[in-house]
């Protein structure tokens, strides 16, 4: 019987009416996770606790030495050992990630993939070379267009055999705002094997898909880079056959960290009377976050939280308190984030069919019982 890539990686598509979550996606879902909304009260994420997406597999990395190119349409093709590019200049970044599809699953009809709650995010702070310095040590020639970065991760998707390949335009690969790095750390330690041991990319402000891991090739390009993971996964449509918008940066959204404690299985949370803090993080890739609102009655009242100071770290997200006083009854909390450009987020869930840059509010079911159904301590 013939055998053919198509018969294991089929074309996209949307859930029908009322499928539940199918095998393949929870064993995506076992493969990958979702950092626990409680880490939101991290500033920098614990790298056990950070989301991980991984496409294909982890790369093995043995003993003998990587190696990362840089070639193309330069002057002059470098190589590199990790070890080289302690030599330049280390510049650290906290950067928050978040992965283009998060919040997929909440979508009606669902986009059948990686089924992402809200969880598909983390912040670390990432050290590194400034890729503009290794490509200005290249030498970029003129009529150069897009970087592109190759993984060594190796897979199939949608019938397309590949190594994960992403391209920048050469305006963000050699700007200076955002500056990409080169990275070999992770909080201070050397790259765990999720997050792309030995070398990843990381661009700020954008989302995960342009932060290459296990990168191992960096080429200088002299025509738009047209391969799989630019030109047909990573665009937002509405129809399956029209060539969609590019994914780029990421859009204002606050999460909460849940309050008070969860039911085991519904993970609804439950609260005392009285005064509860809330507490949470918000970010954009757009422009600074300015303004976090909280409402407790599901987005029909909205009040100001107080923002913490900074914004100290230009790409990182920004913590925001509020006090609510809960009284008995059945809630639901919902928090939105504004950024300086007044890009906010919506009420209403916006849909595409990869389920890409979407960021619709979060909603926390809660649950305060009157206060003789408390426990004894």
């Amino acid at each position: 019987m013939e055998a053919r890539l198509d018969d294991v990686s089929g074309p996209a598509r949307l859930a029908a009416p009322d499928e539940g979550i199918t095998p393949e996606e929870l064993a995506l879902a076992a493969r990958n996770h979702a950092m626990p909304l409680e880490a939101l009260r991290y500033d920098v994420t614990p790298p056990g606790l950070h989301y991980v997406l991984v496409h294909y597999d982890i790369p093995h990395v043995p003993p003998d030495p990587w190696t990362l190119s840089v070639e193309g349409h330069v002057g002059h093709a470098l190589s590199f050992d990790p070890a080289d590019l302690h030599d330049y200049p280390a510049v650290t970044q906290r950067v928050t990630l978040e992965c283009a599809g998060n919040g997929r699953a909440r979508l009606e009809p669902r986009p059948v993939s990686q089924p992402w709650l809200v969880g598909a995010v983390g912040t670390a702070d990432w050290t590194g070379v400034p890729l503009r310095l290794l490509l200005a040590e290249a030498g970029i020639r003129p009529g150069a267009v897009d970087v592109v970065f190759t993984g060594a991760d190796h897979g199939v998707e949608r019938g397309v055999e590949q190594n994960y390949r992403r391209s920048l335009p050469l305006e963000v690969a050699t700007g200076d705002d955002p500056e990409v790095l080169v990275a070999y750390a992770m909080n201070g330690e050397p790259l765990p094997p999720q997050h792309g041991h030995p070398l990843r990319l990381v661009v700020p402000g954008w989302y995960g898909m342009a932060h290459v891991k296990w990168l191992r090739d960096i080429f200088v390009a002299d025509a738009p880079f047209t391969g799989y993971q630019q030109t047909e996964a990573y665009r937002i449509r509405q129809e399956a056959d029209e060539p969609g918008e590019p994914v780029t940066r990421i859009a204002p959204r606050a999460l909460l960290v849940p309050p008070g404690f969860p039911d085991f299985m519904s993970r609804v949370r439950v609260v005392r009377p009285g005064v509860v803090p809330l507490e949470g993080r918000a970010w954009s890739g757009r422009a600074p976050v300015t303004a976090v609102e909280v409402s407790t009655d599901d987005g029909r009242t909205w009040v100001p939280a107080r923002m913490a100071p900074g914004p100290t770290h230009r790409w990182a997200w920004r913590g925001w308190h509020h006090t609510w006083t809960a009284t008995p009854g059945r809630h639901v909390l919902t928090v939105r984030a504004t950024d300086a450009e007044g890009h906010g987020q919506p009420l209403e869930q916006p849909w595409n069919r990869g389920g890409f840059a979407n960021n619709l509010v979060q909603r926390v079911p809660v649950v305060c019982p009157e206060a003789t159904e408390r426990p004894p301590e």
